[in-house]
């Protein structure tokens, strides 16, 4: 009986030995801006543009002219910079930007937007943004929504000649058309 249950003890006592680290994997919370892709077209394999951006929450805050500054350069959305990705020229207010992937910011005014498409990738935030890597600044349009815009967003329309992207948060809407 002592020979069958030594074997038994010394599986237990070998199992209660593994490494601390197999089950103390710690994992980070979820962030509180999740991360989303915007593209156009939206499905299909002949994308034209792919934006990779996070979605800040409202959170009864006042966002334009209060958590982001008017006339500042803003990362457009949390978290890492935005980046957008332009598989094919595009042309965007009389502007040709090649094919390539960019970071993505705006300094937001209350009537127009500049967009910015910065050649330095992987910036968090605005916080190292240089004007001098800028490829191009274009404008957008601003107008207001007709109900609030809990989460940032961005999303593409088909026009004629290419597609409009939105941005969206709080009330504000700004709308960039752009050809291809």
């Amino acid at each position: 009986m002592k020979a069958c249950i030594f074997p038994i003890l010394l599986f237990l006592l070998g199992a209660l030995m593994l490494p601390a680290h197999l089950s103390a994997q710690k994992f980070p919370n979820l962030d509180k801006s999740s991360l989303d892709i915007a593209s156009f077209p939206k499905r299909g394999a002949n994308k034209v543009v792919r934006v990779t951006y996070s979605r800040p929450f409202k959170n009864d805050r006042e966002i334009f002219g209060g958590k982001v500054k008017y006339g500042k350069v803003w990362r457009l959305g949390a978290n890492e910079a935005s980046e957008i990705t332009f598989y094919k020229d595009v042309t965007i207010d009389g502007q040709s930007i090649k094919a390539g992937t960019y970071a993505l910011f705006a300094i937001p005014n209350e009537t127009e937007w500049t967009i910015i498409f910065n050649s330095r990738l992987n910036q968090w935030g605005a916080f190292t943004y240089k004007e001098k890597h800028d490829v191009a600044r274009v404008t957008a349009s601003v107008s207001t929504a007709d109900e609030i815009l809990e989460n940032f967003s961005i999303s593409f329309d088909k026009n004629s000649g290419g597609a409009t992207m939105y941005f969206g948060w709080d009330l504000t809407i700004a709308a960039l058309p752009m050809k291809f």
